[in-house]
């Protein structure tokens, strides 16, 4: 049974989300040696996939897919690939566009709705790997996993066992507008837009007349990146037509593969008021929403503690599909 406590001495939702992100173990005593690979896209571009061997090459691997503007480096990936290497999995975590530390060439980068890239790059794993697949997603990376089994369906299958969404706002338009006000919008609108915004700029320079470079520099909170960069490189109209396209929630209906949706009730980025219910989910959806947990933290034990316990259970769940 699925299950999280946090520690007395971290409470609310900001603690538990701040607290795991800066100085939480993340690692045990054996440091990770990730070996990375890059692949050529269909259209030209290139992409960067970090990834940990098994002892077995039939075993299964874990793939995951990071939230905005993550990494390698990101604690929550570091414990995934800490706790699949301890259960003897290989692990790959496909950097999207731009994110890799090296600015990507095409005239585009990536989005919550991005199915179609997640589902080439499963592709591409399963492809290479001698063993079942499973997939979890990270806010963002998340909501575009789910995005790809709702869109692929029956034959998901035939590609990953599982899929998992952690902490990802499966309501864009909700959490997206929850981002942009108060603390949040003081604090982590802030600190996505510290690297957002001159990787933009950099892809202006790249593709000259691309967006509007004054305005994108003005930008002050999501809702305006979006509808300035995100939206109209990516094919949508603007930025509601965006979120209303690339939301997960309205489709959760149409999996058909084991899929975990887990999301802190407490959760700043996600309003428990936006979560799906029951009544969304579908027969293929197991819904996990423990009432603490923040944003991707999950913080457990004494200080500093640690945040191995959200992706152990995880990785308990998806291993029942295999």
């Amino acid at each position: 049974m699925l299950k999280y406590r946090a520690p007395l001495w971290l409470p609310g939702g900001h603690a538990q989300t701040i607290w795991p992100a800066l100085y939480a173990r993340r690692n045990d005593d054996t440091p990770l040696t990730l070996r990375r690979e890059r692949w050529t896209t269909p259209d030209g571009d290139f992409v960067d996939v970090d990834r940990l061997d098994a002892p077995v090459a039939t075993a299964p691997m874990l793939v995951l897919f990071h939230g905005l503007e993550g990494s390698t480096q990101s604690q929550y990936v570091q414990a995934f690939a800490t706790v699949a290497r301890a259960r003897g999995w290989a692990f790959a975590m496909p950097h999207f566009r731009g994110c890799s530390g090296e600015l990507n060439l095409a005239p585009r980068a990536y989005h919550s709705g991005d199915y179609e890239e997640i589902g080439w790059m499963l592709d591409q794993l399963k492809a290479t790997h001698g063993g079942p697949l499973l997939a979890a997603g990270v806010s963002l990376g998340g909501n575009a996993l789910m995005r790809w089994a709702q869109e692929a369906g029956e034959t998901a299958a035939r590609t990953a066992k599982a899929v998992c969404s952690i902490c990802s706002p499966l309501d864009l338009e909700a959490a997206g507008h929850a981002i942009g006000k108060g603390f949040n919008r003081l604090v982590y609108t802030r600190m996505f837009l510290k690297t957002m915004v001159p990787k933009a700029l950099a892809k202006l320079a790249q593709h000259p007349g691309l967006f509007d470079g004054a305005r994108l520099r003005e930008v002050s909170d999501l809702y305006e990146f979006d509808n300035l960069f995100t939206a109209p490189l990516h094919g949508f109209r603007d930025v509601d037509d965006y979120w209303r396209r690339a939301s997960a929630k309205p489709h959760l209906q149409a999996i058909r593969i084991p899929a975990l949706a887990l999301n802190a009730r407490n959760d700043p980025f996600v309003p428990a008021s936006s979560l799906p219910g029951p009544a969304d989910a579908g027969r293929f959806v197991t819904l996990w929403q423990p009432a603490q947990g923040g944003h991707v933290g999950f913080p457990s034990g004494w200080p500093p503690g640690h945040v191995f316990s959200m992706p152990t259970q995880v990785c308990d769940w998806l291993a029942r599909a295999l």
